[in-house]
């Protein structure tokens, strides 16, 4: 069954796909930083990143430096949140590059 999941690589690409799991997700000779869910808000146009994965648990941040984020996502604020008292805006805590 398929579900929409998101992988952060330790190249720091912000990676989103319809998959059974998050391995699916990751490139030969990549290493993964954690991962989760992803949902769009349509109504506030807003990309919710939030859960973990089970394969490689919570997303760590602190490994990132730059956010490589597909251009599809340019001008979507994205946020993490890892509940509903804890948002982390990805797009103003770090330097994003679209590619």
């Amino acid at each position: 069954m398929l579900h929409p999941k998101f992988i952060i690589t330790s190249g720091g690409h912000l990676r989103l796909g319809m998959v059974t799991l998050h391995r699916d997700l990751l490139m030969p000779h990549e290493q993964c930083l954690g991962g989760g869910f992803y949902e769009f808000d349509y109504a506030g146009n807003i990309l919710i990143l939030s859960g973990k994965s089970f394969d490689y648990g919570m997303p760590r941040w602190s490994k990132i430096n730059v956010l490589l984020v597909p251009e599809a996502y340019r001008g979507i604020p994205i946020v993490y949140r890892d509940s509903w008292d804890d948002e982390i805006n990805l797009t103003t805590e770090f330097t994003v590059r679209y590619y």
